[in-house]
């Protein structure tokens, strides 16, 4: 299927200069309409919207800034080039702070007018993409898709509310699967550049020699294979957030490139001399512990401290089991509409194995455990048998005792006891009442050790 080509209008009261920048932009591939004054601009407008308007300043009956003050307020979406002969830094600065895309001094140079418009209508492109997926991150990364009571996670939650609508750059860690990109979503969506792009990067999943023209955007010529500008992630992100994931990953330039981004919000595209100014909020990721970086000298310093302002950690899932029931029904709803038979629940015994088993893979691999059990159950409920064999036969294996340390059977049994009333504990959403009843002893007994293993410090329930 053909690409429909892109709509323009040229506006421009020379009826010489009107006639050749209309041919040029139809030779180029675009569909072009054409008006002379501002009244017939308006007109055209009145019957379609345009993808790109490039107007004059200087127009019978008005204005092309009455022009552009039009566009923002009917046509948010249409990007808009000024031309003049008569330029001035003022007109410039002007035009840009009313929303134009860019600003051409004439006599119109076809390449650079080219350049020009292919870049508007890239950024145009991808504003439109973030508005399609506006439609989906509401679900995705409202603060209701954070699933679960846990007590650490309410902590995550907590601060997550505090630093929404700060401008400061905010790091997650926690290991791969825990949902450091879902919590990034939601930091963006609780703030107030939440209806600005929130725009995710990988950095692990792309090549080191790619990252940072994805990044920063490239010019043409900057490198073999790159024949037409491009803008970058940071740039599509201006006005809104930036999630960088898998931050360590970036090689010793790109991160002294990011420290200065950080500082000054500037860069410039690779293969560029030209300045760029963003204003975008940043919110990184990492699984790895990026102090050790920095000691092994994998990581800069500087950009350690600048990115360390706020730290979320993210728990592991074998540290907040409470939360399995919860988000194992959470997954069967999730994926039941994938087959054609009705999946209602999962069993007391499925969720009692789910929380023996330790999730090297956290919620990720818990993800894909229930979407598996929902394909291969027979039955409207999850049962034992449907879960992934490894998880059962690891769920299932008798705990492993180091080799023995000279010390009492009372001291040796310290340990395992409180590692056994944590979870508990956790499992309960630290109720003392409703852990002592599991437990099979009085709540007071609990509440004793409790305190002889310093747990009642981290207690929310009562």
């Amino acid at each position: 299927m053909t690409e429909t080509p892109s709509r323009v209008l040229v506006v421009d009261d020379d009826r010489i200069i009107l006639d050749s920048l209309s041919e040029f932009m139809r030779v180029e591939g675009f569909e072009v309409e054409s008006a002379a004054s501002l009244r017939d601009a308006l007109d055209v407008l009145a019957r379609q919207p345009v993808d790109l308007v490039i107007s004059d300043i200087n127009l019978p009956s008005g204005n092309g800034f009455e022009l552009l003050h039009v566009l923002r307020k009917r046509f948010p979406e249409t990007s808009v080039i000024m031309m003049t002969g008569y330029g001035t830094i003022e007109s410039a600065v002007e035009a840009i702070r009313m929303g134009a895309f860019d600003y051409l001094t004439k006599p119109i140079i076809d390449g650079e007018l080219k350049v020009c418009a292919e870049r508007a209508l890239a950024q145009q492109a991808i504003v439109r993409e973030n508005r399609v997926l506006r439609e989906r991150i509401g679900d995705r990364f409202g603060i209701d898709a954070v699933v679960g009571n846990d007590y650490q996670m309410a902590k995550v939650l907590e601060l997550v509310e505090t630093v929404a609508d700060a401008t400061v750059t905010v790091l997650i860690q926690g290991p791969s699967g825990t949902g450091k990109s879902l919590i990034a979503g939601v930091i963006h969506e609780q703030g107030d550049r939440r209806d600005q792009p929130f725009v995710e990067v990988s950095c692990g999943a792309i090549p080191e020699t790619l990252l940072e023209s994805e990044l920063f955007g490239h010019v043409r010529g900057a490198f073999t294979g790159a024949v037409s500008n491009k803008v970058g992630k940071f740039k599509a992100a201006h006005g809104g957030t930036i999630f960088l994931d898998e931050i360590s990953v970036a090689s010793p330039a790109l991160q002294l490139k990011l420290l200065r981004v950080l500082q000054s919000h500037q860069f410039e595209p690779v293969g560029s001399t030209k300045t760029e100014t963003v204003d975008a909020r940043v919110i990184l990721a990492t699984n790895v512990d990026l102090e050790e970086e920095v000691r092994a000298g994998r990581f800069r310093e500087d950009l350690f401290y600048r990115v360390n302002v706020v730290t979320l950690d993210m728990p592991r899932l074998c540290e907040r089991i409470g939360d399995i029931p919860a988000l194992a029904r959470h997954f069967v709803d999730k994926h039941r509409g994938s087959v054609k038979r009705e999946v209602l629940d999962i069993s007391a015994d499925a969720i009692e194995a789910l929380q023996r088993y330790d999730w090297p893979g956290n919620v990720r691999e818990l993800e894909n455990a229930i979407e598996r059990a929902v394909v291969l159950c027979k039955g409207p409920h999850i049962g034992v048998a449907d879960l992934p064999p490894k998880l059962l036969a690891a769920a299932t294996m008798p705990p492993k005792f180091d080799a023995y340390v000279a010390m009492t059977l009372k001291e040796a049994m310290e340990e395992p006891e409180k590692r056994i009333i944590e979870s508990a504990l956790r499992a309960n959403g630290w109720n003392r009442q409703l852990t002592a009843t599991k437990l099979g002893i009085n709540r007071t007994t609990l509440y004793k050790k409790m305190k002889r293993y310093g747990l009642e410090t981290v207690s929310v329930g009562v």
